[in-house]
């Protein structure tokens, strides 16, 4: 038998070595504090500092604030450099953490005092990830490009042609639209226009909804888009403002959730782990998948959250593994590349059982 600190190390080092896909994370959130502190040496004169950009351990913010702090993260990624940086770092950060593949999203932004339009900003991020690439990273990136709900449906359309264009042009690397932002901001039926032009020209829909209670109208009006995936989705089983006509018609479609547990604590929109919506849709068999959301505003990363899904929902080992191995099924790409994971894992796989034995 193991002593005790030495099977939570055995612990952590296999949600580590675990092979993992990240399907929800948004490159400016997903900043470390490592990259921070670069971005902030760049800058001094805006006297930021990293506590103000990260929720550390036990604290908390309200959605609102955690709105705040993007705001200030934006004023630290204001150029194409900035923004070549910190995709290079999160995609490195990412690998080191077993990641396997990723799905970036983030918002084409124009920034005037350095010349960045929404142009040269996604194509700063497409950079970062061929030049991570070159390196040869153990990690596939692909692509999201997002419409804030903040901007409107002027600003949606504008963004869903961009994505068009980037779709046909980049050897799918851009592969989909995601729909995020203030879930105050706007109204659902602003943005079905622009996301079905997106979903027509083949662009996949990864949309943020029922993250505020009492939101059943504008859930249903996105639900009816028939989404590639739902991100976050807290509020669909409530009784603050859920409805079984919700969560039956999720099911009836199986459209995937991207779940992120720190986040949704931190931002107080779920008050605590064991009463996470995770274990409502993974106990009745629903598609559901792991991410982080903002590695780097909640001060954590995909192992992390694995572990702690585990560890409050009793998941062994077998379970987790299977829970990271279907999440294959529920990315952007191609079904090549779905094979070609899946062959990875396989290959990886009988190295996790040796976990198993390691720890008995």
């Amino acid at each position: 038998m193991m002593e005790a600190e030495e099977q939570q190390q055995w612990e952590t080092h296999f949600f580590l070595e675990l092979p993992k896909v990240e399907l929800h994370a948004h490159l400016n959130g997903s900043i470390s504090s490592y990259t921070m502190k670069k971005l902030i040496a760049k800058k001094p004169g805006l006297k930021i500092h990293d506590q103000m950009t990260m929720i550390d351990k036990g604290k908390k913010r309200t959605l609102e604030e955690c709105f705040q702090m993007f705001q200030i993260i934006h004023q630290l990624t204001t150029s194409p450099e900035d923004i070549l940086m910190v995709t290079k770092d999160v995609i490195k950060e990412f690998a080191n953490d077993g990641v396997k593949y990723l799905e970036l999203r983030s918002t084409p932004r124009t920034e005037n005092a350095t010349g960045m339009t929404k142009r040269t900003y996604v194509e700063s991020v497409l950079e970062g990830i061929k030049q991570s690439k070159q390196e040869n990273l153990d990690i596939d990136v692909r692509y999201l490009i997002s419409v804030d709900r903040k901007g409107g449906p002027s600003v949606a359309k504008e963004t869903v042609k961009l994505a068009k264009e980037f779709f046909l042009s980049t050897e799918d690397t851009v592969l989909g639209l995601d729909l995020s932002g203030d879930p105050n901001a706007g109204q659902a039926k602003d943005f079905l226009e622009p996301l079905l032009e997106a979903k027509t020209a083949g662009l996949k829909l990864a949309l943020h909804l029922s993250e505020i209670p009492n939101q059943v109208k504008e859930t249903q009006a996105l639900l009816d888009l028939l989404p590639d995936r739902i991100g976050h989705g807290t509020f669909l089983n409530s009784s603050e403002g859920g409805s079984l006509d919700l969560v039956d018609f999720v099911r009836k479609h199986q459209i995937p959730l991207e779940l992120c547990l720190t986040s949704n604590i931190k931002s107080q929109t779920v008050p605590s782990y064991d009463q996470h919506h995770f274990g409502f849709w993974y106990n009745i068999g629903h598609p559901s998948v792991i991410c982080t959301d903002d590695k780097g505003v909640f001060a954590t990363h995909l192992s992390q959250e694995y572990q702690l899904a585990a560890e409050t929902f009793n998941l062994t080992h077998c379970q987790v593994w299977n829970l990271s191995y279907k999440s294959i099924k529920y990315i952007s790409a191609s079904d090549r590349t779905k094979s070609q994971l899946r062959k990875k894992w396989n290959h990886l796989k009988p190295n996790m059982l040796y976990f198993e034995v390691g720890m008995r």
